[in-house]
């Protein structure tokens, strides 16, 4: 199996997983800090119609992809701010709006472009070329150090924005980053995992990481070990059988998380406090 790696496509392959494993569940931890497990998913739908578009006029995927999903996921933090009922519809207008546009633009594009849609809806790591490999480690540089600036205002935001208001933290400005680093972590996302479903990368090893955490340090650190376990191990396993990596980084992403819900669930009735009941006999 290691003598794959003497190919350049399977070295790309796993600088790419490396960087999805760890970077998805540190953005997606505050994510699920703020009730907002499905931005992810409506910000891949949004960046699919920028794959349509790029295919649509033969330009790059990935710049037009990423400028989509940041547009996308302001506007849905925008109206959220303003309406958390008109936040949720917005969210659902994209999920159909994005898809029916990356369809429609593919579908006027050259025959060959639906083979390479294919590619970004499900993902295909064969196919990352160089310029693509740099540009996401140019991604993931750039979240990180996002998130080591404005890391702390952004927890604070997310545990109680009255309180962060309080201390004169910006919690617009912080809540559209937080929109933004989730974009970008979809186009980090979209060649590993795929755009329908990178937002499972994001999202389900930082679940499987609560099961057994408490604070939301070790749920991020614990998380992102998850992720890179999953992504890793998905993709060599994709290799040796010939099934897409996506599916399989998923599938053992829920694994990891139905075993550690296993495992969490006698250890938190142990430590439960025991209710000692008094009875009182009258005569």
């Amino acid at each position: 199996m290691i003598d794959i790696l003497q190919y350049e496509f399977a070295q790309r392959a796993v600088v790419a997983a490396i960087l999805i494993g760890l970077v998805a569940p540190i953005i997606g931890v505050f994510l699920v800090q703020r009730r907002l497990a499905l931005l992810g998913d409506g910000t891949g739908h949004v960046a699919l119609t920028g794959v349509g578009l790029a295919l649509f006029f033969n330009w790059a995927p990935i710049p037009m992809a990423m400028l989509a999903a940041v547009i996308g996921a302001v506007s849905i933090e925008i109206i959220r701010d303003r309406s958390k009922v008109a936040g949720d519809l917005a969210l659902a207008l994209m999920f159909y709006g994005g898809i029916a546009g990356g369809v429609m633009f593919v579908s006027l594009a050259p025959a060959s472009s639906s083979t390479a849609l294919n590619s970004y809806l499900f993902g295909s790591l064969t196919t990352a070329s160089n310029s693509d490999l740099i540009a996401l480690i140019f991604i993931s540089l750039l979240i990180v150090t996002a998130l080591f600036i404005w890391g702390r205002q952004m927890f604070a935001v997310g545990v109680d924005t009255d309180v962060a208001r309080v201390l004169k933290i910006p919690t617009k400005f912080n809540a559209i980053l937080l929109a933004v680093l989730s974009a970008l972590t979809v186009v980090v996302g979209m060649r590993v995992v795929g755009l329908l479903l990178v937002s499972a990368i994001m999202i389900v090893p930082v679940a499987a990481a609560q099961q057994l955490t408490k604070s939301f340090k070790s749920t991020m650190i614990f998380g992102s070990l998850l992720g890179l376990l999953s992504s890793i191990s998905g993709l060599f396993i994709s290799f040796s059988v010939d099934i897409p990596p996506g599916p399989t980084i998923v599938m053992i992403s829920l694994l990891l998380f139905v075993f550690l819900a296993l495992v969490a669930a006698p250890l938190n009735r142990r430590s439960r406090p025991k209710v000692v009941k008094h009875e009182h006999e009258g005569k």
